[in-house]
């Protein structure tokens, strides 16, 4: 089962600087992300949120390449295979950035809007769904954030949540676990 962590910063482009140092931590094999997003809020108090994983874009490759495979068999069977691959390229790009646009995965993006609409303007907040990690090693890592981080919300146990505070530097008030 994944873990849900919610970290909230000051500043706009923290988020981001955290995220950086989890992918650094994945390549090391000491953190097993699912999803992560980053949130920002500008300061007219729109919320922004960056996806790790762009299901639009990898859609639309994979309707394109698909798209012009089938385009061009389709095409050999007309006598003209070049006209078949360009259309069913375009009609497969299409239709697969529709659907990437359309599915959801990790994160439920509702709860991330509704969650996010709730930081500060000029702030951030980065919401990273965990499937397995080295906790001492990945918690002494992110020491260097000390101060800069709190905890918004989480899913794991206290006494894990107790030990993400503490190399966070969060002082903030308990927090509420996620559904």
């Amino acid at each position: 089962m994944s873990d849900l962590i919610v970290l909230g910063f000051d500043h706009i482009d923290d988020a981001a600087k955290v995220l950086t140092e989890c992918r650094a931590l994945q390549k090391e094999y000491l953190l097993d992300m699912e999803d992560a997003v980053v949130v920002t809020r500008d300061a007219n108090g729109k919320t922004h949120l960056h996806q790790s994983v762009n299901l639009e874009k990898a859609g639309a490759s994979w309707g394109l390449f698909s798209g012009g495979f089938w385009g061009a068999v389709v095409g050999l069977l007309c006598l003209n295979p070049l006209a078949g691959f360009v259309i069913g390229s375009a009609v497969g790009a299409g239709a697969g950035a529709l659907a990437g646009k359309m599915s959801d995965y990790g994160i439920d993006d509702g709860f991330i809007t509704k969650l996010g609409d709730t930081i500060p303007p000029n702030t951030s907040a980065l919401f990273v769904l965990v499937r397995k990690s080295q906790p001492d090693k990945v918690l002494a890592d992110l020491q260097q954030f000390k101060g800069h981080a709190r905890i918004l919300q989480t899913s794991l146990s206290p006494e894990a949540e107790a030990k993400l505070k503490a190399a966070l530097g969060d002082t903030s008030a308990a927090t509420t676990p996620a559904a």
